[in-house]
Protein backbone atom coordinates (compact mmCIF):
# COMPACT_ATOMS: atom_id res chain seq x y z
CA UNK A 1 0.00 0.00 0.00
CA UNK A 2 1.16 3.54 -0.58
CA UNK A 3 0.87 6.17 1.90
CA UNK A 4 1.53 9.86 1.43
CA UNK A 5 1.53 12.10 3.95
CA UNK A 6 0.50 16.10 3.51
CA UNK A 7 2.88 18.23 5.61
CA UNK A 8 0.92 21.59 5.68
CA UNK A 9 3.59 23.67 7.06
CA UNK A 10 6.08 26.50 5.05
CA UNK A 11 8.54 28.87 6.32
CA UNK A 12 6.65 31.13 3.94
CA UNK A 13 4.48 30.94 0.65
CA UNK A 14 6.53 30.67 -2.74
CA UNK A 15 4.86 33.47 -5.48
CA UNK A 16 3.89 30.47 -7.85
CA UNK A 17 2.26 27.63 -5.06
CA UNK A 18 -1.19 26.72 -4.97
CA UNK A 19 -0.42 23.38 -2.83
CA UNK A 20 -2.28 24.04 0.52
CA UNK A 21 0.02 25.09 3.21
CA UNK A 22 0.43 27.53 6.40
CA UNK A 23 3.01 29.13 8.25
CA UNK A 24 1.72 28.88 11.49
CA UNK A 25 4.30 26.34 13.45
CA UNK A 26 2.39 26.50 16.74
CA UNK A 27 -0.46 24.05 14.80
CA UNK A 28 2.25 21.34 14.16
CA UNK A 29 1.83 19.48 17.28
CA UNK A 30 -1.77 19.18 16.51
CA UNK A 31 -1.48 18.23 13.31
CA UNK A 32 0.94 15.35 14.18
CA UNK A 33 -1.87 14.40 16.61
CA UNK A 34 -4.71 14.74 14.08
CA UNK A 35 -2.41 13.11 11.21
CA UNK A 36 -1.42 10.02 13.53
CA UNK A 37 -5.37 9.45 14.77
CA UNK A 38 -6.37 9.49 10.73
CA UNK A 39 -4.03 7.10 10.12
CA UNK A 40 -5.51 4.87 13.54
CA UNK A 41 -9.16 5.24 11.81
CA UNK A 42 -7.79 4.27 7.82
CA UNK A 43 -5.63 1.71 8.96
CA UNK A 44 -8.43 -0.58 10.86
CA UNK A 45 -9.65 -2.23 8.60
CA UNK A 46 -6.70 -2.68 6.13
CA UNK A 47 -4.93 -5.55 5.57
CA UNK A 48 -2.05 -4.49 3.22
CA UNK A 49 0.93 -3.45 4.64
CA UNK A 50 3.01 -0.15 3.30
CA UNK A 51 5.05 -0.46 0.95
CA UNK A 52 6.02 3.09 -0.07
CA UNK A 53 5.91 6.23 1.98
CA UNK A 54 6.15 10.03 0.72
CA UNK A 55 6.04 13.05 2.90
CA UNK A 56 4.94 16.46 0.74
CA UNK A 57 3.32 19.81 1.39
CA UNK A 58 4.00 22.15 2.59
CA UNK A 59 7.69 21.99 3.47
CA UNK A 60 8.13 18.51 5.36
CA UNK A 61 11.66 19.67 6.32
CA UNK A 62 10.88 22.26 8.54
CA UNK A 63 8.79 20.26 10.81
CA UNK A 64 10.95 20.12 14.01
CA UNK A 65 12.82 16.43 14.18
CA UNK A 66 10.94 15.20 17.07
CA UNK A 67 7.71 16.43 15.72
CA UNK A 68 9.14 14.07 12.59
CA UNK A 69 10.25 11.12 14.94
CA UNK A 70 6.22 10.98 16.65
CA UNK A 71 4.97 11.09 13.34
CA UNK A 72 6.90 8.25 11.75
CA UNK A 73 6.83 6.02 15.07
CA UNK A 74 3.03 5.52 14.78
CA UNK A 75 3.25 3.72 11.66
CA UNK A 76 3.87 0.50 11.14
CA UNK A 77 7.01 0.49 9.13
CA UNK A 78 8.49 -2.18 7.59
CA UNK A 79 11.80 -2.15 6.53
CA UNK A 80 11.67 -5.36 4.73
CA UNK A 81 8.97 -4.36 2.85
CA UNK A 82 9.22 -0.75 2.35
CA UNK A 83 10.54 -0.45 -1.30
CA UNK A 84 10.67 3.02 -1.05
CA UNK A 85 10.01 5.91 1.36
CA UNK A 86 10.91 9.98 -0.03
CA UNK A 87 10.76 12.98 2.42
CA UNK A 88 10.60 16.61 0.75
CA UNK A 89 13.17 19.17 1.49
CA UNK A 90 13.62 22.21 0.86
CA UNK A 91 17.41 23.58 0.00
CA UNK A 92 17.31 25.99 3.10
CA UNK A 93 16.62 23.21 5.25
CA UNK A 94 19.23 20.73 4.57
CA UNK A 95 21.88 20.61 7.18
CA UNK A 96 24.08 18.03 8.26
CA UNK A 97 22.49 17.58 11.65
CA UNK A 98 19.10 16.86 9.20
CA UNK A 99 21.01 14.56 7.08
CA UNK A 100 22.20 12.48 10.06
CA UNK A 101 18.68 12.40 11.61
CA UNK A 102 17.19 11.21 8.36
CA UNK A 103 19.59 8.38 8.13
CA UNK A 104 19.99 7.56 11.71
CA UNK A 105 16.38 7.99 12.73
CA UNK A 106 14.07 7.76 9.86
CA UNK A 107 13.17 5.31 7.21
CA UNK A 108 13.86 7.84 4.16
CA UNK A 109 16.79 7.40 1.81
CA UNK A 110 15.16 9.21 -1.01
CA UNK A 111 15.21 13.10 -0.76
CA UNK A 112 12.92 15.38 -3.13
CA UNK A 113 14.13 18.48 -2.73
CA UNK A 114 12.66 21.93 -4.60
CA UNK A 115 15.24 24.22 -6.59
CA UNK A 116 13.50 25.63 -9.38
CA UNK A 117 16.34 27.49 -10.42
CA UNK A 118 20.42 27.77 -10.44
CA UNK A 119 19.45 31.91 -11.06
CA UNK A 120 19.43 34.23 -8.29
CA UNK A 121 17.36 36.30 -9.88
CA UNK A 122 14.52 33.76 -10.76
CA UNK A 123 14.71 32.45 -7.51
CA UNK A 124 13.95 36.43 -6.11
CA UNK A 125 11.04 36.66 -8.11
CA UNK A 126 9.08 33.66 -7.10
CA UNK A 127 10.22 33.92 -3.64
CA UNK A 128 12.15 31.06 -2.80
CA UNK A 129 14.34 31.58 0.25
CA UNK A 130 17.47 29.84 -1.31
CA UNK A 131 20.08 30.78 -3.58
CA UNK A 132 21.42 28.76 -6.39
CA UNK A 133 24.95 28.49 -3.76
CA UNK A 134 22.81 26.53 -0.97
CA UNK A 135 21.29 24.48 -3.35
CA UNK A 136 24.74 23.06 -4.62
CA UNK A 137 25.45 23.09 -1.03
CA UNK A 138 22.67 21.04 -0.23
CA UNK A 139 22.99 18.46 -2.68
CA UNK A 140 26.44 17.77 -1.89
CA UNK A 141 25.49 17.73 2.14
CA UNK A 142 22.90 15.26 1.00
CA UNK A 143 25.56 13.12 -1.16
CA UNK A 144 28.45 13.09 1.57
CA UNK A 145 25.51 12.61 4.38
CA UNK A 146 24.51 8.88 3.00
CA UNK A 147 21.50 10.27 0.71
CA UNK A 148 22.23 8.10 -2.43
CA UNK A 149 18.61 8.84 -3.93
CA UNK A 150 18.11 12.41 -4.76
CA UNK A 151 15.45 13.91 -7.08
CA UNK A 152 15.62 17.92 -7.39
CA UNK A 153 12.64 20.02 -9.36
CA UNK A 154 13.53 22.72 -11.63
CA UNK A 155 10.53 25.04 -13.19
CA UNK A 156 10.76 26.31 -16.93
CA UNK A 157 8.96 29.19 -18.26
CA UNK A 158 9.93 31.57 -14.73
CA UNK A 159 9.60 35.47 -15.36
CA UNK A 160 12.64 36.64 -17.15
CA UNK A 161 14.19 33.39 -17.78
CA UNK A 162 15.60 32.69 -21.38
CA UNK A 163 17.00 30.10 -23.35
CA UNK A 164 20.40 30.94 -22.09
CA UNK A 165 19.17 31.28 -18.00
CA UNK A 166 17.31 27.77 -18.77
CA UNK A 167 20.40 26.08 -19.94
CA UNK A 168 22.76 26.76 -17.18
CA UNK A 169 20.55 25.93 -14.75
CA UNK A 170 19.62 22.32 -16.34
CA UNK A 171 23.15 22.10 -17.16
CA UNK A 172 23.76 22.80 -13.14
CA UNK A 173 21.68 20.22 -12.29
CA UNK A 174 22.92 17.86 -14.26
CA UNK A 175 26.42 17.77 -13.04
CA UNK A 176 25.53 17.73 -9.91
CA UNK A 177 24.09 13.73 -11.19
CA UNK A 178 20.84 13.02 -9.05
CA UNK A 179 19.34 9.92 -9.79
CA UNK A 180 16.07 11.96 -10.58
CA UNK A 181 14.52 14.98 -11.95
CA UNK A 182 11.98 16.73 -12.60
CA UNK A 183 10.95 19.86 -14.73
CA UNK A 184 7.95 21.58 -14.89
CA UNK A 185 6.38 24.03 -17.23
CA UNK A 186 5.61 27.32 -14.85
CA UNK A 187 2.14 27.30 -13.97
CA UNK A 188 -0.25 30.85 -12.85
CA UNK A 189 -2.56 29.13 -10.69
CA UNK A 190 -5.24 31.64 -9.72
CA UNK A 191 -5.04 33.06 -6.41
CA UNK A 192 -0.66 32.97 -6.40
CA UNK A 193 1.00 36.23 -6.01
CA UNK A 194 2.47 35.02 -9.21
CA UNK A 195 -0.55 34.82 -11.21
CA UNK A 196 -1.36 38.53 -9.43
CA UNK A 197 1.47 39.67 -10.52
CA UNK A 198 1.01 38.70 -14.55
CA UNK A 199 -2.64 40.30 -13.97
CA UNK A 200 -1.02 43.86 -12.44
CA UNK A 201 1.64 43.80 -16.13
CA UNK A 202 4.47 43.55 -13.37
CA UNK A 203 5.66 40.73 -15.43
CA UNK A 204 5.40 39.00 -18.81
CA UNK A 205 4.08 35.40 -19.28
CA UNK A 206 6.77 33.20 -21.68
CA UNK A 207 5.71 32.77 -25.16
CA UNK A 208 4.83 29.90 -26.68
CA UNK A 209 7.66 29.44 -29.12
CA UNK A 210 10.31 29.29 -25.94
CA UNK A 211 8.59 27.23 -23.90
CA UNK A 212 8.49 24.82 -26.57
CA UNK A 213 12.52 24.92 -26.98
CA UNK A 214 12.94 25.13 -24.04
CA UNK A 215 11.13 21.59 -23.21
CA UNK A 216 12.98 20.15 -26.66
CA UNK A 217 16.45 21.31 -24.49
CA UNK A 218 14.71 19.55 -21.41
CA UNK A 219 14.70 16.04 -23.46
CA UNK A 220 17.50 16.39 -25.61
CA UNK A 221 19.90 17.73 -22.42
CA UNK A 222 18.60 15.00 -20.34
CA UNK A 223 18.40 11.89 -22.66
CA UNK A 224 22.30 12.70 -23.64
CA UNK A 225 23.32 12.73 -19.66
CA UNK A 226 21.57 8.86 -19.66
CA UNK A 227 18.16 10.07 -17.94
CA UNK A 228 14.92 8.17 -19.24
CA UNK A 229 11.99 10.63 -19.41
CA UNK A 230 8.78 8.32 -18.18
CA UNK A 231 5.99 10.77 -17.54
CA UNK A 232 5.53 14.54 -18.54
CA UNK A 233 7.57 16.05 -15.98
CA UNK A 234 10.04 13.07 -14.51
CA UNK A 235 13.01 11.80 -15.56
CA UNK A 236 15.59 9.40 -14.05
CA UNK A 237 18.52 7.16 -14.57
CA UNK A 238 17.69 3.20 -14.92
CA UNK A 239 15.83 1.77 -12.02
CA UNK A 240 15.86 5.14 -10.31
CA UNK A 241 12.04 5.96 -11.31
CA UNK A 242 10.29 7.06 -8.38
CA UNK A 243 8.09 4.03 -7.34
CA UNK A 244 5.32 6.24 -5.34
CA UNK A 245 4.44 8.80 -7.73
CA UNK A 246 4.11 5.85 -10.32
CA UNK A 247 1.22 4.91 -8.30
CA UNK A 248 -0.43 7.99 -9.45
CA UNK A 249 -0.23 7.24 -12.99
CA UNK A 250 -0.56 3.34 -12.78
CA UNK A 251 -3.82 3.29 -11.30
CA UNK A 252 -2.53 1.84 -8.00
CA UNK A 253 -4.28 2.36 -4.65
CA UNK A 254 -3.03 4.65 -2.19
CA UNK A 255 -3.94 7.07 0.89
CA UNK A 256 -3.70 10.53 1.38
CA UNK A 257 -3.16 11.60 5.26
CA UNK A 258 -3.60 15.42 5.94
CA UNK A 259 -5.34 18.19 4.99
CA UNK A 260 -5.99 18.76 1.02
CA UNK A 261 -4.69 14.61 0.74
CA UNK A 262 -6.37 12.77 -1.72
CA UNK A 263 -6.90 8.85 -2.31
CA UNK A 264 -7.79 6.05 -4.47
CA UNK A 265 -8.64 2.25 -3.49
CA UNK A 266 -8.98 1.44 -6.64
CA UNK A 267 -13.05 2.09 -6.69
CA UNK A 268 -13.78 5.79 -5.39
CA UNK A 269 -11.97 8.76 -4.59
CA UNK A 270 -11.58 11.42 -1.54
CA UNK A 271 -9.77 14.22 -0.37
CA UNK A 272 -9.47 16.11 2.77
CA UNK A 273 -10.85 19.35 2.92
CA UNK A 274 -7.55 21.89 2.46
CA UNK A 275 -8.41 23.16 6.35
CA UNK A 276 -6.12 23.14 8.94
CA UNK A 277 -8.21 24.49 12.01
CA UNK A 278 -11.09 22.28 11.10
CA UNK A 279 -9.01 19.10 10.35
CA UNK A 280 -7.38 19.39 13.65
CA UNK A 281 -10.60 20.23 15.39
CA UNK A 282 -11.98 17.06 14.45
CA UNK A 283 -8.58 15.08 15.08
CA UNK A 284 -8.06 14.17 11.44
CA UNK A 285 -11.15 12.20 11.53
CA UNK A 286 -14.47 12.51 9.64
CA UNK A 287 -13.46 15.06 7.85
CA UNK A 288 -12.78 13.53 3.99
CA UNK A 289 -15.23 14.01 1.51
CA UNK A 290 -15.63 11.12 -1.27
CA UNK A 291 -16.01 12.53 -4.86
CA UNK A 292 -18.93 10.41 -6.46
CA UNK A 293 -17.36 9.34 -9.70
CA UNK A 294 -19.80 7.10 -12.90
CA UNK A 295 -17.64 5.11 -15.75
CA UNK A 296 -16.79 8.12 -17.40
CA UNK A 297 -15.11 10.03 -14.47
CA UNK A 298 -13.00 6.89 -13.71
CA UNK A 299 -12.37 5.80 -17.68
CA UNK A 300 -11.26 9.69 -18.21
CA UNK A 301 -9.07 9.54 -15.18
CA UNK A 302 -7.18 6.22 -16.18
CA UNK A 303 -6.72 7.83 -19.74
CA UNK A 304 -4.95 11.28 -17.73
CA UNK A 305 -2.94 9.54 -15.63
CA UNK A 306 -1.69 6.95 -18.28
CA UNK A 307 -1.24 8.80 -21.07
CA UNK A 308 1.33 11.09 -19.08
CA UNK A 309 3.54 8.19 -19.50
CA UNK A 310 5.78 6.65 -21.21
CA UNK A 311 4.32 3.48 -21.18
CA UNK A 312 0.84 4.94 -22.11
CA UNK A 313 -2.51 2.55 -22.43
CA UNK A 314 -2.77 -0.95 -22.22
CA UNK A 315 -5.53 -2.29 -23.98
CA UNK A 316 -6.11 -5.44 -21.68
CA UNK A 317 -6.12 -3.33 -18.76
CA UNK A 318 -8.92 -1.05 -20.53
CA UNK A 319 -11.04 -3.82 -21.75
CA UNK A 320 -10.44 -5.73 -18.40
CA UNK A 321 -11.77 -2.03 -16.55
CA UNK A 322 -14.14 -0.86 -19.04
CA UNK A 323 -15.45 -3.82 -21.32
CA UNK A 324 -15.59 -4.07 -25.01
CA UNK A 325 -17.94 -0.76 -26.20
CA UNK A 326 -15.78 1.35 -24.24
CA UNK A 327 -12.41 -0.23 -25.67
CA UNK A 328 -13.55 -0.23 -29.89
CA UNK A 329 -15.34 3.49 -29.30
CA UNK A 330 -11.51 4.74 -27.53
CA UNK A 331 -10.09 2.73 -30.51
CA UNK A 332 -11.80 4.50 -33.27
CA UNK A 333 -11.28 7.62 -31.65
CA UNK A 334 -7.26 7.17 -32.12
CA UNK A 335 -7.47 6.71 -35.46
CA UNK A 336 -7.50 10.62 -36.70
CA UNK A 337 -4.57 11.51 -33.68
CA UNK A 338 -2.58 8.28 -35.43
CA UNK A 339 -2.99 9.60 -38.87
CA UNK A 340 -1.43 12.78 -37.41
CA UNK A 341 1.10 11.94 -35.46
CA UNK A 342 -0.05 12.85 -32.32
CA UNK A 343 -0.27 9.00 -30.90
CA UNK A 344 1.27 5.97 -31.43
CA UNK A 345 -0.17 2.39 -31.02
CA UNK A 346 2.81 -0.25 -30.20
CA UNK A 347 1.77 -3.55 -31.39
CA UNK A 348 3.98 -5.35 -29.83
CA UNK A 349 2.73 -4.52 -26.24
CA UNK A 350 -0.79 -3.13 -27.95
CA UNK A 351 -0.65 0.02 -25.83
CA UNK A 352 -1.15 3.43 -27.15
CA UNK A 353 1.16 6.77 -26.18
CA UNK A 354 1.50 10.08 -26.79
CA UNK A 355 4.70 10.44 -28.47
CA UNK A 356 7.15 12.69 -26.67
CA UNK A 357 7.33 15.78 -28.70
CA UNK A 358 3.86 16.38 -28.27
CA UNK A 359 3.67 15.90 -24.05
CA UNK A 360 4.21 19.60 -24.07
CA UNK A 361 0.02 19.73 -25.75
CA UNK A 362 -0.97 16.62 -24.11
CA UNK A 363 -3.95 18.22 -23.29
CA UNK A 364 -5.23 18.85 -26.71
CA UNK A 365 -4.87 15.64 -27.56
CA UNK A 366 -6.65 14.29 -24.61
CA UNK A 367 -9.90 16.27 -25.44
CA UNK A 368 -10.16 14.16 -28.32
CA UNK A 369 -10.14 10.76 -26.55
CA UNK A 370 -11.67 11.92 -22.93
CA UNK A 371 -15.36 10.63 -22.55
CA UNK A 372 -18.21 13.56 -22.17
Amino acid sequence: MKLYIHIPFCHSKCAYCDFYSTPKREWMDAFIDAAINEWKERSENLNDVIDTLYLGGGTPSSLPLPLLKRLLDALPLDAGVLREATIEANPEDVTEEWVRFIINDTPFRRVSMGIQSFSDDELKIIGRRHDSRRAIEAVETLRSGGIDNISCDLIYGLPGQDMDSWKRSLSTLISLRPEHLSAYLLSYEPGTRLSAMLERGKITEADEELVEAMYTHLCQATSAAGYGHYEISNFALPGREAIHNSSYWDGSPYIGLGPGAHSWDGEKRWFNPSNLKDYIAHNGSGTAIVEEEDTDNRFNDMLITRLRTAKGVDVAEMQKLFGDEITRTFTAQTLPLLEKGLLEYRQETDTYAIPERHWLTSNAILLELIRV
